[in-house]
């Protein structure tokens, strides 16, 4: 069977923490009423003009992509339906660029760009990309991501075991692959036969690049020339890779804003560590370990998506294990985490979230459950506030965030 780069948590038969029919439609029946007045009401009075922003939202196994439009002054969410008919393992939008990348599932890698109406949400695809190198690959990408300069596309390549970077042009179009690195290793889980690399980072400074691999139980540290916008492996003395603990699977990076303090999510024990960054060296020191599991927790062990605030006095993560959020205070002078909150994620699976640039919101992609839910921040304390508004999409894997105070 070839393993997915999402896979969730025992996927290939039901456990005592893969939910119910029964709680699935339940949280589908509660979605579909929050969001269905919320339309009517928002659309009822919708100015064309308004400043508002668009969500992007990648569907897992659906092969679509599905727009929300979001008003950050009310906090409201308008559904807008599917606007592409194309696999979407991940979105990634440009920061500054009226674009969107989507990641596919199938085989061979393709990274397809879209052009964003930003009147109507509608997109029109100008461009598409092969990341894979071997056509035989099965499976797709796990996560692609813009380096902090948006000059370069980073893409994990979950299937074929391999991370790759791509130039984006001034108008945010794609060139072709200008390196690949293929990592290398396994793990004592039966999804860890090989490598997964699952995110990619480019480090402060820009000389290294980070590869979280799930399935070799590592993160590699590869330089990184901002020029030729290349990763290689380096000369043989060079930075090694962070190995940590074997069945752990590595999942998600988040460097703090002091450059010097690295957090890492593993998916499998479902415990963040937080790390110490030598920037001179590409080395990672292991300084702290947090479990996000509940106290006494039994059943499916899953974390998944990971953000730090802008301010870096929070960190957040989600449990698919426990259909959770978890909210932790880094220390003003250590980085080290405490817990701060604990919360259910508003439905099932919590697959990833993302941060509105404002700090002041959090959407979360409840894959199971086929809802994107809205929560509120507190930007003092960082809590989290469900706002019980959701919007019904089907297996929501990501979402990417479009906004209207871009520059253009």
């Amino acid at each position: 069977m070839n393993e997915s780069p999402h896979a969730a948590p025992d996927d290939a038969s039901p456990s005592p923490g893969r939910p119910s029919r029964r709680t699935v439609l339940a949280a589908l029946t509660a979605s579909t009423a929050a969001a269905l007045p919320l339309l009517s009401a928002t659309s009822a009075g919708a100015d064309p003009n308004r400043s508002a922003d668009l969500l992007y939202v990648g569907t897992w196994g659906q092969s679509q992509v599905h727009a929300i439009r979001f008003d950050p002054a009310h906090g409201t969410m308008t559904p807008l339906g599917p606007v592409a008919e194309v696999s979407s393992n991940w979105v990634a939008v440009h920061p500054t660029r009226p674009v969107l990348y989507v990641a596919a599932g199938e085989q061979g890698g393709a990274i397809r760009v879209f052009r964003i109406d930003g009147a109507s949400g509608a997109l029109r695809q100008t461009g598409e990309v092969r990341a894979q190198e071997a056509p035989g690959v099965q499976g797709g990408l796990s996560y692609i991501g813009l380096s902090e300069d948006a000059a370069t596309l980073l893409v994990a390549d979950f299937s074929a075991g391999s991370a790759a970077t791509l130039p984006v042009d001034a108008y945010g179009g794609l060139g072709a692959v200008a390196s690949r690195v293929h990592d290398t290793g396994s793990g004592p889980s039966p999804r860890q036969a090989g490598p997964h690399p699952h995110h990619v980072v480019i480090a402060p400074g820009g000389r290294f690049a980070l590869v979280a691999d799930f399935g070799a139980d590592r993160v590699f540290v590869y330089d990184y020339d901002r020029k030729t916008q290349r990763m290689s492996a380096g000369t043989p003395d060079g930075p090694g890779p962070y190995a940590t603990a074997p069945g752990s699977g590595p999942r998600r990076l988040a460097f703090h804003p002091d450059g010097r303090t690295v957090y890492l999510l593993n998916e499998l024990t479902a415990d963040i560590e937080v790390l110490r960054w030598d920037g001179s060296r590409g080395t990672l020191t292991s300084r702290q370990v947090l479990t996000t599991n509940a106290p006494g927790h039994t059943g499916t062990t899953s974390a998944a998506e990971l953000a730090v605030s802008r301010d870096g006095r929070h960190v957040y993560t989600s449990n698919r294990g426990d259909n959770a959020l978890v909210v932790l205070s880094a220390d003003p002078g250590t980085g080290l985490l405490t817990e701060a909150q604990r919360l259910p994620c508003g439905g099932v699976t919590p697959w990833s979230f993302s941060l509105h640039p404002d700090g002041r919101w959090l959407f979360v992609a409840n894959e199971v459950s086929g809802t994107v839910s809205l929560f509120r921040v507190d930007p003092r304390s960082g809590r989290l506030m469900d706002t019980g508004t959701s919007v019904a999409v089907p297996n929501p894997d990501c979402i990417g965030i479009h906004s209207s105070h871009g520059r253009f």
